[in-house]
């Protein structure tokens, strides 16, 4: 998530939260093990949440020529890939 312009950038945009004490203090364990200051932890955090929220989305809507384009290209059958059909049949490191 944090890239070269994060790191030099100065943080402008603030968020109030409140908490309870005993998740203000489990926070601040996590921090310490961490060697993390905890507005770094918990916008980390939250971001690696949202972040999956936002991939986990299962619906979306498309334009009527859009889903045509998405149907027609699930509905293409794949070219034989020798090197993923090899892949696919490697066992795991964890099955040898």
């Amino acid at each position: 998530m944090e890239n070269a312009h994060q790191t030099t950038a100065r943080r402008t945009s603030a968020i109030h939260i409140r908490a309870f004490p005993a998740q203000r203090e489990l926070i601040k364990q996590a921090c310490g093990e961490l060697n993390k200051k905890m507005t770094d932890f918990i916008l980390e955090a939250a971001c690696r949440e949202a972040e999956s929220v936002l991939c986990d989305r299962r619906y979306f809507s498309l334009s009527p020529e859009s889903f045509d384009a998405f149907e027609n290209a699930l509905n293409t059958p794949l070219s034989e890939n020798q090197t993923v059909k090899h892949l696919l049949a490697t066992p795991s490191p964890w099955e040898k």
